[in-house]
């Protein structure tokens, strides 16, 4: 599913990908391409906006949706879908269930007034697990199949699939009443033993974790961020532990989950992921 195509409906239909349709302009411009391609029976995939506010159809534009469809014959309709704005907290249980009534009934008239059977999918990665009663015909599972959710979801049915990792690139002691870092953010207050690692803001390693906010695993061992983190480095108070230059050290992964990493950074697990910079090599293992 592409998400966003109204600037790359040739390279959807060239590699037999599937739009979401998110607007009556998109859909129109969708059609008109389809109709000079001299294509027909496009499957797409419809948005609907429930509460949400982002992307979607609203429910006042159900009748002229429901038009555009009937006089088509250039689309096929997969799939009906919606997002729920928030589902993973219990205080928003009662929006989560207006919001499902809702798509219901806009997927209901859309149903009955086209004559056309499709799928209907609403459930994210949190709905599965709290609202197994809004699963529809399919679910989403999307942070999911990273093994992250919200802490109190987890309840071990997820497992991690994903590990960040760096390398020691020096160890120095620091003496007393020295600084470390950009700005001076850092004095030590007794002798220390500080490791450098390679990682900093530039690979996704948030900034805001400077100072004894973040730590990483050295050898299994929480060790604090000292200072600053500059764009390529970062510095980690390891006094007290034993480590050597060039030993691993875990940024996130099993036993340093990155939904720990997300509330140490005031943010949310997706950010760390989607995060990772690019520079930062990637190994893939199957099974």
């Amino acid at each position: 599913m592409v998400m966003n195509p109204d600037s790359c409906f040739h390279q959807i239909i060239q590699h037999q990908l599937e739009a979401e349709i998110f607007s009556l302009s998109v859909l129109q411009s969708f059609r008109q391409y389809l109709h000079e391609a001299g294509i027909k029976l496009y499957p797409v995939h419809l948005e609907l906006d429930t509460g949400m506010h982002r992307l979607g159809f609203q429910s006042d534009q159900m009748d002229a949706l429901c038009s555009l469809i009937i006089s088509s014959e250039e689309i096929e309709i997969r799939s009906v879908f919606s997002h729920l704005a928030g589902s993973d907290e219990s205080m928003h249980d009662a929006f989560t269930f207006e919001q499902a009534d809702l798509f219901e009934k806009m997927t209901d008239h859309i149903s009955e007034k086209t004559g056309k059977t499709f799928m209907r999918h609403l459930s994210n990665s949190a709905a599965i697990k709290r609202h197994p009663s809004l699963q529809f015909d399919m679910v989403r599972l999307g942070i999911g199949l990273y093994g992250a959710d919200a802490p109190a979801l987890a309840e071990g049915l997820l497992q991690n699939v994903s590990t960040l990792k760096t390398t020691i690139s020096q160890i120095k002691t620091v003496r007393k009443g020295e600084s470390i870092g950009y700005s001076r953010k850092a004095v030590s207050k007794v002798d220390s033993v500080i490791a450098i690692v390679r990682i900093g803001y530039a690979d996704g390693y948030p900034r805001s974790l400077s100072n004894g906010k973040g730590k990483m695993l050295v050898n299994g061992s929480y060790a604090p961020v000292i200072g600053n983190i500059c764009m390529d480095m970062t510095m980690l108070d390891i006094t007290g532990l034993h480590a050597t230059e060039g030993d691993e050290v875990i940024v996130f992964g099993k036993d340093l989950s990155v939904n720990t990493l997300a509330e140490w950074a005031d943010t949310i697990p997706y950010e760390i992921l989607t995060g990772v910079s690019p520079r930062v090599r990637r190994i893939y293992f199957e099974e």
